[in-house]
């Protein structure tokens, strides 16, 4: 298969933004989003994950690029969603010791949009011992201490001490990755790097174990047609301290390319049968947003990373730091 040239990558991004700029309307909230028993996947999640997308996409180009000027307009759409950071407080007062809100709400803090009665009155819940015990996997927990941090909150619990809970800061057996395992691991580097603002924030022993294993684990998630785990991963990869080699990159591309509609819509998992006039036609926005919003993502951190420098011998890094095989 060929391989996709950085202009090309950019094409996939810029045709997945567009889609989403098309369905904007899709991620409007609704009345559902401020009732305590609120579908929360289907409204506040959706919205959250546009705006991390369009602000990280916004953070990798330049302000004279038109993908930047569109992913800030997506931006602006989501912070006028939430009535410029009022509902985040109405929510506070409805679920006090729900994170979604926080979490969603550094998304707009790390932008430079912020609502200081929120940020008050959510200081005030992280304070409680509630809030310090509220059990969470070790992956959720490190992403609510980075939203707090972004929000303005701060607390002494210890990052590393939360990373080498997750499965991917225990270095584990290489066979084990499973679908489960690889969002868990994407949204851990998601974390330490700032979505992919800091590679050097990647501790040495993980981003060694990652330049080594992560090109088998993203070409078996393509093989099985997992679009949207695999453009995770793509992220994760154009993230790193020493990401893969650039043809593993380019060949990754190709094969997402192929699967993203003329829409720019990029379904979240291959069909069973292609080919099947049903199964090959775009599926509903609940089951290609986040895919879409992925590709768009990962098609800007990986042109960033590809026209730019790079360290070049992944695997001299990974045989000097003994990590287990």
């Amino acid at each position: 298969m060929t391989a996709l040239g950085v202009s090309e990558i950019r094409e996939v991004g810029a045709a997945a933004l567009a889609w989403l700029s098309a369905h904007r309307g899709d991620f409007a909230l609704d009345e559902d989003a401020l009732t305590a028993d609120g579908h929360v996947d289907a409204t506040w999640k959706p919205l959250g994950e546009l705006a991390q997308t369009c602000e990280s996409v916004r953070a990798h180009t330049p302000p004279s690029d038109p993908l930047h000027a569109c992913a800030a307009d997506l931006l602006r759409f989501a912070w006028q969603q939430t009535g410029r950071g009022e509902l985040f407080l109405r929510l506070q007062q409805t679920e006090p010791f729900a994170t979604y809100p926080l979490e969603i709400y550094s998304v707009f803090a790390s932008a430079g949009l912020r609502h200081p009665g929120y940020e008050a009155a959510a200081a005030i819940t992280a304070r409680t011992r509630s809030w310090r015990l509220t059990e969470q996997d070790p992956t959720r927990r490190l992403g609510v201490l980075k939203a707090e941090r972004r929000s303005g909150i701060r607390r002494p619990e210890r990052d590393a001490e939360v990373l080498r809970r997750t499965w991917l800061g225990g270095l584990p057996e290489p066979w084990t990755f499973e679908r489960s395992s690889g969002y868990a691991l994407t949204h851990v580097v998601f974390h330490l790097t700032d979505w992919g603002r800091t590679p050097e924030a990647v501790p040495a022993d993980l981003a060694a174990y990652l330049a080594h294993w992560l090109p088998p684990w993203l070409d078996t998630c393509l093989d099985a047609g997992m679009w949207d785990l695999g453009c995770e991963l793509l992220v994760v990869a154009a993230s790193l301290p020493c990401p893969p080699d650039r043809a593993t990159l380019r060949h990754a591309w190709a094969r997402i390319a192929r699967a993203q509609h003329d829409s720019g819509a990029l379904p979240q998992q291959a069909p069973v049968q292609p080919g099947d006039a049903e199964a090959d036609r775009e599926p509903d926005f609940l089951q290609c947003y986040h895919s879409t919003l992925m590709a768009a993502f990962a098609a800007a951190q990986t042109v960033k990373y590809l026209t730019g420098e790079g360290c070049e011998d992944a695997d001299a890094v990974y045989e000097g730091q003994g990590v287990p095989g």
